[in-house]
């Protein structure tokens, strides 16, 4: 289980640390260029096999997350598995360093804002620390919202009720339930009121108390839209705000509320500001790369936008032959 098959495990390893791996039954041989080299391999086994003897499954997304906290060089308390989060479904840990730092905040925290780009789990560990203090009766209620702002489209025209009309915004959050709930569970939360899903306008004029408030999306807030929201708080309730800065889908000139929280709020006392970056991505490989294409310059130099077809010739041989 710790090799996977065909040591495909022991293979990813060797792929990212500049060492060579040799198992010998129910041993492993580490050779490499350097001791530190050698220990770094080593300390990812010995993580990924605690993961195990904790009962979470190892695979490629595993040992890459082993990997990437030890690159952070963490010492033996700090890793990733000191900090899970155990929900009805599945043992979720941390996969980087930042990871760590936000499950630690969400813990210690009553005010928590995570601000990162898509992939780096903001808004799947907030889910989870929001279900395991439901699970531990720390709080009464979870409540999941999100600002129903379109995406470059317009979803006003589509039938049905508002419900149906602002669910696809939300669909984010119920997925995110379903994977640590079983299905009928989640449904039976809800029915009850224990979990609440709804889009941001349907917080005012409320008082949040003893419940694990989490809004995703906040980029697609208005400043005044947020402080409606942070003022929300009641009595022994925690609240979560997430975002990415880059995405945002609010009109052209209309500020972010998320940015002017941040930069109003960052020094205040009891207030945690947790910020991911690239390496924390833990989505598909490719993710990573399509954000850092996004981030640089626009394709094309200046030779390439200034160039133009050059006009066919009835004169030229070529013609009708290019394709």
């Amino acid at each position: 289980m710790l090799f996977g098959q065909h040591h495909v495990n022991l293979a990813r390893i060797e792929q990212k640390l500049p060492v060579t791996i040799v198992s010998r039954g129910n041993e492993v041989f580490i050779q490499g260029d350097s001791d530190a080299d050698v220990q770094a391999a080593a300390a990812v086994l010995e993580d990924l096999y605690g993961q195990l003897r904790r009962g979470l499954v190892i695979g490629r997304d595993e040992v890459d997350a082993a990997l990437r906290m030890r690159r952070s060089e963490l010492g033996p308390g700090d890793r990733a598995e000191h900090h899970a989060i155990r929900t009805d479904r599945k043992l979720i840990v941390a996969r980087s360093a930042n990871q760590l730092a936000y499950l630690r905040a969400l813990e210690r925290f009553e005010l928590v804002f995570a601000i990162g780009p898509a992939g780096t789990g903001k808004t799947y560990l907030a889910v989870a620390m929001a279900v395991a203090f439901l699970r531990q009766h720390r709080v009464e209620r979870l409540i999941l919202s999100r600002p129903a702002v379109e995406a470059g489209e317009r979803l006003g025209f589509l039938p049905g009720d508002m419900k149906e009309k602002v669910d696809p915004y939300l669909r984010p959050l119920y997925d995110a339930l379903r994977d640590m709930l079983p299905e009928g569970k989640v449904q039976l939360k809800i029915e009850s009121g224990q979990i609440e899903i709804a889009p941001l306008a349907y917080m005012r004029g409320r008082t949040l108390s003893h419940a694990f408030v989490i809004l995703d999306e906040a980029q697609n807030t208005t400043p005044a839209q947020l402080k409606m929201f942070l003022t929300r708080m009641g009595e022994g309730s925690r609240m979560v705000v997430t975002g990415d800065p880059t995405q945002t889908d609010l009109p052209p000139g209309t500020p972010s509320g998320l940015a002017d929280a941040v930069a109003r709020l960052a020094h205040v006392p009891g207030i945690a500001m947790v910020h991911f970056d690239r390496s924390d991505i833990v989505r598909h490989p490719l993710v990573t790369p399509i954000i850092e294409a996004y981030e640089g310059p626009p394709p094309g130099g200046p030779q390439q936008e200034g160039e133009r077809r050059r006009p066919r010739r009835a004169s030229d041989p070529n013609d009708g032959q290019r394709q």
